[in-house]
This record gives structure tokens, sequence and C-alpha cells, in this order.
């Protein structure tokens, strides 16, 4: 079955002074697909996704964005001094919700993670695992057509880890284009396509 291309990632070079990260990589995700970014440490990964992102600019290549896009980066991404609700709200009128849309959506995100954020704690008082859990929800905040997940299961237990890839699996059922970078290899049975960066000469 035709699948409608909503990322589309064409010949991605990127450097940094001599030495190449990335070297003409092609990757095209649809609606209803997960691709998993595997690879070596250092391989080029996560620049590649913040390439796909927005936040950062390929030497040569393009990337094709056809609808809205959530990203959750492998780390940072919160703001200490704001509680879950208001990381919500914030991220809600980005996308052009209402203040209890935002809420609920935020909500109903952190349940599917088995999280009940305490409204009095901030950001800075969460573990790394629970902080990675607000990435996440906020990813998937105002239904995205396309989501960029860096790692993010990173201090998730095996409980949270496994309900990640439900909500995975969950977003690819109601059409998303998602791209995961992982170094998990266990679930990849459960993806579309896997996109492995690790350079020839590094490969066992």
């Amino acid at each position: 079955m035709h699948q409608d291309v909503k990322l589309y990632a064409r010949g991605i070079t990127k450097r940094y002074g001599r030495r190449t990260v990335l070297d003409n990589v092609h990757l095209a995700v649809g609606a209803g697909q997960i691709a998993a970014v595997v690879g070596a440490n250092g391989c080029g990964k996560s620049t590649l996704l913040r390439i796909c992102a927005g936040f950062a600019s390929p030497d040569r290549g393009t990337v094709q964005i056809h609808g809205t896009l959530g990203y959750c980066p492998q780390d940072g991404g919160t703001v200490d001094f704001l509680v879950p609700d208001e990381h919500f709200l914030l991220v809600g009128a980005g996308r052009g919700l209402s203040r209890g849309a935002s809420r609920a959506a935020g909500r109903a995100g952190a349940r599917a993670l088995d999280w009940e954020p305490d409204p009095r704690v901030q950001a800075r008082r969460l573990s790394g695992g629970t902080r990675q859990k607000l990435n996440l929800v906020m990813a998937g905040i105002g239904a995205p057509d396309v989501l960029l997940l860096d790692e993010p299961y990173q201090g998730f237990d095996r409980g949270t880890y496994l309900d990640f890839w439900q909500q995975l699996y969950r977003w690819r059922d109601e059409g998303k284009a998602i791209v995961v970078v992982t170094h998990l290899l266990t679930q990849l049975d459960g993806v579309d396509t896997v996109l492995d960066l690790t350079p020839a000469g590094v490969r066992a």
C-alpha cells in the first residue's frame, strides 16, 4: 500500500571541520510508518534528527516536512523552574490549542506513560527519566504529523520503556510518521524501516 511521504531527507551531508559526520544520507518516512535510526556512537544520529527538525543546517542536501512537527531531544528541552502543566500550556499555545486542551493533552500523554505529574513539582526536581517523559509528552501535544524522537527513553525503567513503544505503535496507527533514534535493537522487528548510519569501516 502506498504511503504518503511526510518526511523526506535527501543527500544530507554534514561536516564539522575535517570530520564528515553525515555523508549523502537519505531517509523517507510515510504516514503510518516508524523509522529507526541506529549506528555506532558519534555516527551522526542526533545530528540527523536536529537537521530534520530545523535546529541545524546540512552542508548539502534538503529536508522536506509535510505537516506539523514534534521533536523530543535526547536531553534538555525542559525549563527548570516550570511545572509540567506549564510546559504543556507553552507547547499547546505554540500549536494553537486552548489552555484547557493543552493541559488535557499533556496529562493524557503522561498517563500513557504511566505517569501522573505532580502539579507542584518543578522540572528541576524531576528525575532524569521523568524529565524525558515530559519531553516525550510535549512532542506529542497537538497531534503533529511527524515525530522526531532522539533516544527519548533515557532513564526509563523497563515498564515505561515498553509503554513508550506502545505509544509509538498508537501514533503509527493514527497515521503519524515517526523517526526514533535508538541504540537498543530489541524492538527493531516492530519498525517499518531501519537506517544504519554506522560507517562501513566501523561495522563488525
